[in-house]
């Protein structure tokens, strides 16, 4: 009996592993990326644009090992990435703990709406650089200026996220809760938090995505670590397998922490991915 339970899970493993195929999405992702890729390298081969704009990908691969291995001015790869990492997920998560609950009661009182609302659709479309000099003015040129930078270009997604999410909860709904003798907080977490959900779902995977454009900006100024200080002080000595180094990584751990929001959200939305 042993015996034939041993065999039995080696095969159903096996059996398993059969059944999985690659969805015709999943094939039509590796075959754009492939004909992006072959564009990239018969560019390159012909040099129809010069190495210095443009490096092989032989060149880019050198430029990760020598900044894993050897370092770009004295600190790894891995060092500049977490740096920069904790910036953002520092200034992100503060945006999201004010931004939200800010956004939730500005979608349900018209007067918190009223203090708020024009303040962050002021500076809303304010180029980060704009506002980043002041903040470099006001709080110098340490880590809280870069952080707070962050901080503030996440806001607005968040805020408008949910307050647009409270705005699609039907109003027929609160009402006939509230006939039926449910108390505002019982309204607030029964109904109109569970609605929103989604929505506010959907702004922080935007509010980090923009973010991160800002980490070159929060970057710049009196930095000598950080991803997007490497891709800016690379430009500066047209280093540019570098600069598609620094590139290729803030896209890859960018589709890194989406993607954790998004497992997230199939654990919290599990109705919605069904």
């Amino acid at each position: 009996m042993s015996i034939a339970k041993a065999t039995a899970a080696p095969v159903s493993t096996l059996a398993r592993l059969k059944c999985v195929k690659p969805t015709p999405e999943q094939i039509i992702t590796f075959v754009t990326l492939s004909i992006l890729f072959s564009v990239w390298f018969e560019v390159t081969r012909r040099e129809i644009v010069p190495k210095m704009f443009v490096p092989s990908p032989a060149d880019v691969w050198n430029g990760f090992v020598e900044t894993l291995t050897v370092g770009y001015h004295g600190k790894n790869l891995i060092v500049h990435t977490l740096v920069s990492l904790a910036r953002v997920l520092g200034g992100w998560s503060a945006a999201c703990l004010l931004a939200i609950p800010l956004g939730l009661a500005m979608g349900q009182s018209t007067k918190i709406r009223a203090v708020f609302d024009y303040i962050i659709e002021f500076y809303r479309p304010l180029p980060p650089l704009a506002y980043y000099t002041l903040l470099v003015l006001w709080f110098g040129i340490g880590e809280f200026s870069k952080v707070l930078l962050l901080f503030l270009a996440a806001i607005p997604p968040l805020t408008i996220g949910a307050v647009e999410g409270v705005r699609e909860v039907s109003p027929a709904v609160i009402q006939a809760a509230r006939s039926l003798g449910a108390t505002p907080r019982q309204v607030f977490l029964k109904i109109i938090l569970p609605a929103t959900t989604p929505m506010i779902i959907t702004a922080m995977r935007i509010s980090l995505g923009f973010a991160y454009t800002v980490l070159v900006a929060a970057e710049i100024v009196a930095a000598t670590e950080g991803i997007g200080w490497v891709v800016w002080d690379a430009s500066k000595f047209m280093r540019s397998d570098i600069i598609f180094v620094g590139i290729i990584t803030m896209g890859i751990t960018g589709i890194a922490l989406d993607g954790c929001i998004r497992g997230v959200a199939k654990r919290l939305l599990r109705w919605k991915y069904v």
